[in-house]
């Protein structure tokens, strides 16, 4: 039985996405619940940027990993998720 081979490209936007979400943190200092939703937006969209920059040509590659487009796209996803939990309903304590 042999393991199939991945490419660079999921190992490389887990890098980014984490890097980008501690990156986050550290700016915002405290992210609460909602950074298991930011750390797998920012992975997702890693891979999502990683994509739409090998398609366009990105000027910063590392490798076949296109690294402008990930971050971009990851920091858009981190984005959505801190609107997204803003703009949503609280928890009125009690």
């Amino acid at each position: 039985m042999t393991v199939p081979d991945i490419g660079t490209a999921p190992v490389l936007s887990v890098v980014v996405g984490v890097f980008h979400t501690a990156l986050y943190v550290l700016l915002r200092g405290r992210v609460g619940a909602r950074l298991p939703l930011a750390l797998l937006a920012a992975i997702l969209g890693a891979f999502a940027g990683q994509a739409l920059g090998a398609r366009l040509g990105d000027p910063l590659r590392l490798g076949d990993y296109s690294l402008i487009g990930a971050s971009v796209v990851a920091w858009m996803g981190i984005l959505i998720v801190a609107v997204a939990s803003t703009l949503g309903p609280t928890r009125q304590g009690g």
